[in-house]
Order: C-alpha cells, then structure tokens, then sequence
C-alpha cells in the first residue's frame, strides 16, 4: 500500500459558494495593487491579521481547511479553531503565510480565469519551476515567491 500524497487531499472535493472577502477580510482589490507589496504584508501581518481570515481563505481557494492548517501553516486545525473563538490574532509568521496566499490566489485566478483552473495548475508539475508541483512548495514563504513569480512570468509569456 503505497503512502497518499498529502497534496492530493489538499484541493476540496465538496465545490464552495465563493463570496467575495469584504473590504476588512480582503487584502486588497485586485492582484495588481498593494495585496503583494511585502511592505503592506509586513506591516498588516505585524499588526495582526484575524484569525477568521484563515476560514476565509479556505473558502477563497477552495484548498481544505486540514491541509491549509497543517500542512501550510504548521497547526492543527483544532488550534486555529480555538483561536478564531477566543478571537486571537493569528502570529505575524502565520498571519503573512495567510496574506501571501491570499495574494497568490488572486493573482493565479486573474491568469487562469477561476479558481478550479488554478487549482489544477497547482497540482501538476511545472516546467518554469524545474517540474516541482507548484502546491508542494506553497508551505514555505520562499515557495509562495516562486510560484508568484512563475504566474508573472506566464502573465507575461515567458514561460518558455
């Protein structure tokens, strides 16, 4: 019995309703503003980002709440639950994952047209990163920047 990757069980199964993260809930309107700016993540991730904002962000990518908590940030998800009803604000290192993924997905979404078409990019390998899979180096912050600067290089056409 081969060993499950845990990034197969990473995107959600169940299709979510997306709605659109309000103006407090949001980093920023379109990827192209200051959503991606490590300035402006830096700052709103030291001055505290909710903890809610991870349970949006699940919906947002449509990634499961379990790999998003321990895969990507490192928790349990029973932590981070505790932590939204205590209303305790997720850890500047935590809080920038969040933002960073947020912006990430914003940007993945204009490229590719939806969420789904951007979520099967992210499972498969990828020539522009060596044929790394992209979802694989999402829990490490380094990993964010080279995925991002892989879309950029798509958006662009220089993927060749």
């Amino acid at each position: 019995m081969t060993k499950q990757k845990s990034t197969e069980k990473a995107v959600s199964r169940k299709p979510k309703a997306y709605k659109p993260l309000n103006d407090e809930q949001s980093t920023a309107n379109t990827a192209n503003d200051i959503a991606y700016q490590p300035a402006y993540i830096v700052s709103t991730s030291r001055s505290g980002v909710s903890s809610l904002r991870f349970f949006g962000l699940a919906d947002f990518t449509g990634l499961t709440r379990e790999w998003l908590a321990t895969e990507f940030l490192g928790l349990s998800l029973k932590t981070l639950q505790r932590y939204a009803q205590e209303a305790k604000p997720l850890t500047p290192r935590e809080g920038e994952a969040v933002l960073k993924l947020e912006a990430l997905y914003k940007k993945g979404i204009e490229i590719f047209g939806n969420r789904d078409e951007f979520n099967s990019w992210l499972g498969e390998p990828a020539y522009g990163l060596g044929g790394q899979v992209p979802l694989e180096l999402l829990s490490m912050s380094t990993g964010i920047d080279l995925v991002m600067e892989e879309l950029v290089r798509i958006e662009f056409g220089a993927t060749a």
